[in-house]
Parts: C-alpha cells; structure tokens; sequence
C-alpha cells in the first residue's frame, strides 16, 4: 500500500510539480490540500485540470491552522524553507517532502540523477539521448520538463531515468538516486541558500545517502565537485578534460575516452556538436552516467556526434546579413555567462543584465572588458552593471530598459561577423516568469528583426 493512502497531505505551492504530486497523492488515496498565494483566477487553467479530484483548496493566502489537519507537507521547488508554515511543520515533526522525492522512494527504476550548478540541463537531455539510442525506454525529468512521479504508474524495471536536480529539491531530500553527478560547483542561488556552505550541503545529498553498490560521477576539473569525493560511498568515477582519470571519461590527443576497467575510444572532440569547453564537459559527464548504466559505447556515440543542444543555451535563433543571434538565455549567474563567452572568438556584442541573486561580479566584468566588443545592459542590474564596466574602463556600454530594446540597439550596430549574445547573468524575474519565457521573447525579436 501507498504510504500516502489515509495521509492528509499538504502541498505548498501549485505549480507543475505541485499539481502533478497532488495527481498522484489523490490516486493513492491521500486527502489532499493545496495552498497557493496566488487568488484563484490566476490559477484557473490549473484548476480546470485538477477538477475531477477530490482536492481542498486555499488560495491567496497561506493559513497557518492549515498544518494542524496535515500529516505531511509538500513543498515545490520555489518555495524557500524559511516559510512560516515550512517552519511550522519542521517545529511540530511533520515529514517535508517534494515530488522528486516522492518518485525516487517509489521507482521501480534505477535512477541517473544530475545536479551541478550549470550543465544540468544540457547533460541530463544528452545523458537520456543515449540512453533512447541503446533502443532503452527512457523516461527524462525533475527539474525539467513533465515531473517523472506523474509517469511513475508506466514504469518497468529494465526502464532508464534521467533525472536533474536542482538544490531546491535535494536540500530536504534523505536518499540518493543509484548513478549520481554533481557536475560542478560555484557561486548560484546564495539569495535562497546564503551561504556557500548550505548551497553545497544541499547539492550534496544527491550523494550522501549513496551505498557501496553504487556509483559517484565527479568532475576532476572542478574544485567544489572533486570536494565531494570526501563523502563518496559507492564507486567514484570522474571525468575531466584536463587530467588523466583511472575510471571515467577524459580527453586525450583530440579523442573521447572512457575507462571502465579497460579504455575504449567513444569518437573524436570534433565531432561534438556542441560549442564551447564547458560544453565538452558536460559531453563527458553524460558519457561517464550512460556508460555506468551499461548503455554501450556506440549509441554514446552516436548521441554526441547528432546532439545540437537545448534551447536557451548557445541556442543559434538566426544567422542575418552575416551576424550570428544567440540565445543563452539560461546564464542566470555571472559564471555562466563567462562560460558562454569562452565558447565565441568571434567579436561578441553582449547583452547582460536581469535581476541579481547576491552574486559576485568582478570577475565577469573584468572578462567582458578583456573579451567582448560591446555590452548592452538592460534591466534591474544595468546599473550596477555599468558602474563595474565603467571601473574597469571598458571603452562601449550603454544601458536600455529591456530586452526589447536591447534587441534593437544589437541590430543597430552589429556587423558582418559579429556574434550577438544574450548572456544575462542575472535571473529573470524583474520582467519574466522565467529564463525561458525571456528566451522565447528574444528569439521572436530576432526572428521579427
């Protein structure tokens, strides 16, 4: 029996993960109640989908007496642990959970989890790419796309799942997924987690409850990442481009190589798709979980040598009168951004700003001063911004109120063999939902151009 059936559950938070979890919760006979600040004509679409079950609603606002009737809470990704009916919970020994928690204590599966702070996205699709191309049912979620607990029931166990992570979820998680990778770790989300400290705590449970049968995928390269090897229960497999490793993958004289025992050739670097060194790592990590899941070295192959990536980053929206338009949309810490800018030779007409999230930004604006030929700044940062450009005396920066006009400044003034790159830095929430809905403003507007 379902450990939900006869639980009153409380979730907190109606968005994607929230609704799916009260789907499945429902269906395992829990008494269910969601709560959401937002009034209920903001949520209507949602409503309408959940309106065959049997679910209690309080919306536009948080009631405290609420956790009194609960025997467990539920929380979804963007809701922060310092919320009062969070803490409320904690105070009185109610069980905290999610959805990605929820799922991973049920699947019948074998898990392949992927955290880091960049990368995620990019090697959870490519990792689940090669799993589909080895002719395995692969089912690819979590953070992105369709929450798995809602594909749970049509799971069998020779199935493959792909599952990114972000810190939000696996900060209350107390198990660990079977094959797991922390891709990396710098500086992100201190505005939530406040310390470097907590940030990497929370990231890390994606391998503190690992046992001796399974297996942690680090990155050699990576000081934050290769830290965690302290903690490592299981197998330990790195990869890396710059070392040489004795289980995992690494590049050596232009090849892929993977060692598992013996070492095989998976092809050669340029082969990938993908542009950008970051990008090769992330190439790598997804090589090192598909073969530690036994998924056969020529469908890896196969899957980097046809991967274009996804979109929102390094995404290629258009090529005009010789400029190449490129969405990075996702870059929503300086690092990333940096990274992106790794990836182009070409003179690079940036586009950076949004709303911070408490980072650090010296090191980005002295990169963007050294490498970049013109910056347009846009949104809540456009002044902090400038104010570092103009201390490291880059000589063109101007700042705009939009993306929109961003856009239009880039057009303005590109030329024939200049790459115009939305790179942010910083989040979107000063004017979207979300990176995405940033990006796909950007693509019409180049698109429209």
């Amino acid at each position: 029996m379902d450990d939900f059936h006869g639980k009153r559950l409380l979730i907190l938070g109606l968005a994607r993960q929230g609704k799916a979890l009260a789907r499945f919760a429902t269906e395992a006979g829990a008494a269910v109640t969601i709560t959401d600040l937002r009034p209920p004509e903001k949520l209507r679409d949602i409503l309408d989908e959940l309106s065959g079950l049997d679910i209690r609603y309080a919306l536009g606002e948080h009631p405290m007496e609420l956790i009194d009737e609960s025997d467990i809470l539920a929380v979804s990704g963007g809701v922060p642990l310092e919320a009062p009916l969070v803490q409320a919970a904690l105070a009185k020994g109610i069980p905290v959970t999610n959805d990605s928690l929820e799922f991973t204590k049920r699947t019948p599966t074998a898990v392949i989890g992927i955290t880091g702070s960049a990368g995620k996205t990019t090697t959870t699709a490519l990792t689940g790419v090669m799993s589909q191309v080895a002719g395995r049912r692969t089912w690819v979620g979590g953070n992105i796309g369709r929450p798995l607990i809602a594909d749970l029931g049509k799971m069998e166990p020779e199935d493959v799942v792909v599952q990114e992570l972000s810190s939000f979820q696996l900060e209350i998680w107390d198990r660990s997924p079977h094959i797991a990778t922390v891709l990396n770790i710098t500086p992100n989300h201190l505005d939530r987690h406040k310390t470097m400290k907590a940030y990497t705590n929370a990231k890390a449970n994606i391998l503190r409850y690992q046992t001796a049968a399974d297996v942690s995928i680090l990155c050699a390269d990576d000081p934050g990442s290769l830290a965690l090897s302290a903690i490592v229960r299981g197998k330990l497999r790195l990869f890396s481009l710059n070392n040489t490793v004795t289980e995992g993958a690494m590049v050596k004289d232009g090849r892929i190589l993977i060692r598992n025992g013996a070492e095989k050739e998976i092809c050669r670097v340029d082969e990938v798709q993908l542009r950008g060194r970051h990008n090769l790592l992330n190439v790598l990590a997804a090589t090192t979980l598909a073969d530690s899941a036994g998924i056969p070295t020529d469908a890896i192959a196969h899957a980097i040598r046809t991967f274009t990536g996804v979109e929102h980053r390094l995404e290629l929206v258009r090529l005009r009168r010789g400029v190449q338009w490129i969405n990075d949309s996702i870059a929503t810490a300086p690092e990333r951004s940096m990274a992106a800018l790794k990836a182009f030779s070409e003179p690079v007409i940036l586009l950076a700003g949004g709303r911070d999230k408490a980072m650090e930004w010296d090191a980005w604006a002295e990169m963007v001063t050294q490498r970049v030929k013109s910056v347009i700044l846009f949104g809540d940062l456009a002044p902090m911004l400038a104010e570092q450009l103009a201390e490291q005396q880059h000589p063109d920066f101007r700042q705009v109120n939009t993306v929109t006009e961003a856009v239009e400044v880039a057009a303005e003034t590109a030329v024939s063999g200049d790459i115009v790159l939305l790179s942010p830095g910083g989040t979107s929430y000063d004017a979207f939902q979300d990176f995405e809905e940033r990006g796909r403003l950007f693509r019409q507007l180049v698109n429209e151009l």
